[in-house]
């Protein structure tokens, strides 16, 4: 019986998410350069990135924990009707534990932000007051709801970015792929219940395919051998788009369910194309060993 509550507070918290998230934070790593630093012998300082790493890793875990289990929190009379099978509204976890829950690994989240550098523990309390504003009162909104989701990811690459704290001006710019993406995963994943939001559909399918673009003109832009980036925008294609383009044909919310599922997982490929841009394709490589944990976790964890 402990095993099956623990596995459903586990479930708050979306543990094959958490990975992706984790995978934000390894990708600004990557793109401030201390990823390629820290995995590169003799290069002087590259030891004094190893504990912001853990505690950047240790932040998102965090947010993205606290964040999560507090949407549950918000929709447990609606999830109630809509999904009986959740922690919440199956009774396997109280609704004020939860929300105990959540408020603990979001304050540990920023505490552990804050132990690299002022800038990081304000991203931090950002990036927990967006996540908080979104489950009680962004997600409702039609237009800013898909944005204040987005603008939680683009807070989460920021951070890892955050390292070398100058370089977060420089590098700004890079949020709004994280933006765009997510906004768009937000605007599809309302049809997993009802389905037909065919607009959405389609408007999503043509962000996917802005970004696909956007990542192959960075890779080439910074000159690191763009072509190496190929392999990483392949397979992020090939995970999201064939889901989505179903699902726009048929808009039944199972299918629909799939998309968000595969498009949110592939944000580790996300960001493994990011890291291949800035630092070279193996510390892309490193990331992408993330992508196998989080699909293992999806079949244990649902994801939505």
């Amino acid at each position: 019986m402990g095993k099956i509550y623990f596995k459903a507070y586990l479930q708050l918290t979306r543990p094959a998410n958490i990975i992706t998230a984790i995978s934000d934070i390894w990708a600004g790593f990557a793109v401030s350069g201390a990823a390629a630093m820290l995995l590169i012998p003799n290069t002087g300082n590259g030891d004094s990135f190893v504990f912001p790493l853990i505690y950047l890793s240790l932040a998102t875990i965090g947010l993205y924990g606290g964040g999560v289990a507090f949407n549950d929190v918000f929709d447990a009379k609606l999830d109630a009707i809509e999904r009986p099978e959740r922690p919440i509204p199956s009774g396997k976890v109280k609704i004020s534990h939860a929300a105990w829950m959540a408020s603990s690994l979001i304050l540990l989240g920023i505490l552990a932000a804050f132990q690299v550098n002022i800038w990081s523990g304000f991203l931090a309390l950002a990036v927990g007051f967006l996540a908080v504003l979104y489950d009680a009162w962004g997600k409702h909104q039609a237009i800013f709801g898909p944005i204040n989701m987005g603008l939680c990811r683009t807070g989460n690459l920021l951070l890892g970015i955050s390292v070398i704290p100058e370089l977060i001006l420089n590098f700004w710019a890079l949020g709004l792929i994280p933006l765009a993406y997510v906004s768009a995963i937000t605007m599809i994943s309302r049809g997993e219940v009802h389905g037909k939001n065919k607009n959405a559909l389609i408007c999503g399918l043509g962000i996917y395919i802005l970004i696909i673009a956007l990542l192959l003109f960075i890779a080439f832009m910074e000159g690191n051998a763009g072509w190496i980036i190929i392999p990483f925008v392949g397979l992020f294609a090939y995970m999201i788009l064939p889901p989505l383009i179903k699902a726009l044909r048929l808009q039944q919310p199972q299918l629909i369910g799939k998309s968000v599922k595969a498009a949110v997982i592939s944000m580790v490929i996300l960001n493994a194309s990011l890291a291949a841009s800035f630092s070279g394709w193996w510390v892309g490589l490193c990331i992408l060993i993330l992508l196998p944990i989080s699909l293992r976790l999806a079949k244990i964890f649902a994801v939505t």
